[in-house]
């Protein structure tokens, strides 16, 4: 289908493609740069303080001044600069001021009273309401408090730590509740909080006397050589805390978790949430460059080599992940995931690299759950999020399964579990994407602009697709783009990702007019220098925004790209 031609189409292409290829790194990958923190300074500075170093003092002012600086105006703090603030962010910088010494006033207390009660008790109890069944984030965020005095360890949750000695095929029995990436936490903050809180029952303390020393190894074994845990400032240090409260500040873990913490810090004094998602990006960038025709512009057998080697070719000792999969940075700290291993491989399936694929595709059917859908890490702890099926993640994982040639059954499994997960307007919440300015947190337009592309090579015909093209249609706000949700505000992301979506689909009802308004809004952000700015996204756990100053750049030489071929040839998928 020819649709009528825009101006400035190719132009504005050109621009973005452009721009997408001066961040990339002298290697030639992209790295990508994560926004700055205010959760992860607290716990980075707060670690160090508790470390003890002379040497980290400059650091840790840097840190503390960032961090007054980040303060909102209602007297709390956001994860970024352009975040709302938030209970756990706060109570997390107030922490730090605390160990720092900080004058406590009233006015930083202003946002935490305003929202919880003026007692460490009432704080206490808002933090783990905040998480409900889930004790990743909540008893590490407790125990921080009480090392710094501010709530109390009396009501804080059990992390059973004793349970990380057992071997790791009974883990998905245990229905621990923290995910299954969390081990370090649970391990060393369970650690701490049984010395200050000793169980009565003599029996589980005797077999939590014989269990400490086998973790301890665990701990020690599992964590990477540059000492950082899944590359996370806010883990890394929350271990370190934790170890030192224990055994000191000279224990070798909590030394090389302090290491890393200060290999990680910014100029400015604050940390990113993670090092960065170099594989993530560059295979995303990978696949833009493919869609706008630009990849003659890079070398590409030197990137089917970049990527290709960032493929885990032995179990992962951290998490016991069978070979085959990818993870989401090409630093020591990453581990492989099911979104990541996709995104490598729909990247290599484009540049026409085939052989990691069929070692990648049987990592993804190995992960698959019951019910047909994927999960993030490993398959089927409990009932937390990173382990139980995603509607992103899984539309992600058929069409890698697609690119490979492979798993007919996998696939069939996984769009009957897509499915089943889209919601009665027709939209699917995505796992790993949230949107700040909606009402619950949750990016809808990206759950389902990228289950669509699931649908467009799998079952364009489905009534679930054409209810989701509907849905995200009616998305569309005034201005052209689309946010979060019919409510949010639009944003270059989401938009990008809905036009990438819908070009599978020209020919449906009300999609050549959002098409042509969606693509008019891009080149309106594009002629005003405005299209780089990054929004804030989130993970899962209520919910944690970060920004990564690549993805609008991305999304939108994907979505241009695909734009040319609607507006000139066919759609290409």
């Amino acid at each position: 289908m020819t649709q009528r031609a825009i101006p400035h189409l190719a132009s504005a292409l050109e621009t973005a493609v452009a721009h997408l290829l001066s961040r990339r790194e002298p290697e030639g990958f992209w790295r990508g740069r994560l926004s700055a923190s205010a959760l992860a300074t607290a716990t980075a500075v707060s670690a160090l303080l508790l470390g003890g170093e002379a040497a980290d003092r400059p650091l840790i002012r840097a840190g503390i001044a960032w961090l007054r600086a980040a303060q909102r105006a209602d007297g709390g703090w956001g994860d970024t600069p352009e975040s709302p603030s938030n209970l756990p962010t706060t109570l997390l910088v107030l922490a730090a001021f605390r160990l720092a010494g900080e004058p406590d006033s009233a006015a930083d207390r202003r946002y935490a009273v305003a929202r919880a009660g003026r007692t460490p008790a009432e704080w206490r109890a808002a933090i783990l309401r905040s998480y409900g069944a889930d004790r990743t984030f909540a008893v590490p965020i407790l125990m921080h408090g009480a090392l710094a005095g501010l709530t109390p360890w009396a009501g804080i949750p059990d992390l059973p730590f004793e349970l990380a000695a057992v071997p790791r095929a009974w883990y998905p029995a245990l229905r621990l509740r923290v995910v299954s990436y969390a081990l370090p936490a649970l391990i060393a903050v369970g650690l701490l909080l049984d010395d200050r809180r000793p169980p009565r029952h003599p029996l589980l303390r005797a077999a939590r006397r014989l269990a400490a020393p086998r973790v301890l190894d665990t701990l020690a074994r599992i964590q990477p050589e540059h000492g950082g845990f899944l590359e996370a400032a806010p883990l890394t240090a929350f271990v370190a805390m934790a170890l030192i409260g224990r055994f000191g500040a000279a224990h070798p873990v909590a030394r090389r978790c302090l290491a890393f913490l200060r290999d990680g810090v910014r100029a400015d004094g604050s940390w990113p949430i993670d090092t960065d998602l170099s594989v993530w990006v560059t295979t995303n960038a990978l696949t833009a460059l493919g869609a706008a025709g630009a990849l003659e512009a890079i070398d590409v057998p030197a990137m089917r080599r970049w990527v290709a080697a960032r493929q885990y070719t032995a179990e992962h000792p951290y998490t016991g992940a069978a070979p085959g999969g990818w993870g989401w940075t090409h630093r020591p700290g990453g581990v492989p995931d099911a979104d990541d291993t996709a995104g490598a491989m729909l990247a290599l399936a484009r540049l026409g690299e085939t052989a990691p694929l069929a070692a990648g595709a049987r990592w993804l059917r190995g992960l698959q759950n019951r019910d047909g859908g994927w999960p993030t890490f490993c398959r089927g702890w409990g009932r937390l999020p990173f382990d139980t099926s995603a509607p992103d993640v899984t539309a992600h994982a058929v069409r890698a399964l697609r690119a490979a040639g492979v798993g007919d059954a996998a696939r069939r499994r996984g769009m009957a579990y897509l499915e089943a997960a889209q919601g009665a307007d027709g939209a699917w919440t995505p796992l790993w994407f949230g949107n700040q300015a909606t009402a619950d947190g949750t990016n809808r337009t990206y759950g389902t602009a990228r289950v669509l592309r699931a649908y467009a090579v799998l079952a364009p015909d489905a009534l679930a697709a054409h209810r989701g093209v509907a849905w995200l249609v009616g998305a569309q706000r005034e201005d052209g783009g689309w946010g979060g949700g019919v409510e949010a505000p639009s944003t270059i992301e989401e938009t990008a990702l809905a036009l990438s979506a819908l070009a599978d689909w020209p020919q449906a009802p009300g999609v050549a007019e959002a098409l042509t308004r969606g693509t008019a809004y891009l080149l309106r952000r594009i002629e005003a220098g405005s299209w780089t700015i990054s929004a804030p996204i989130g993970l899962y756990f209520a919910r944690l925004w970060y920004d990564e100053a690549l993805y609008p750049v991305v999304w939108t030489v994907e979505a241009l790209g695909r734009m040319r071929h609607i507006f000139g040839e066919a759609v290409d998928r």
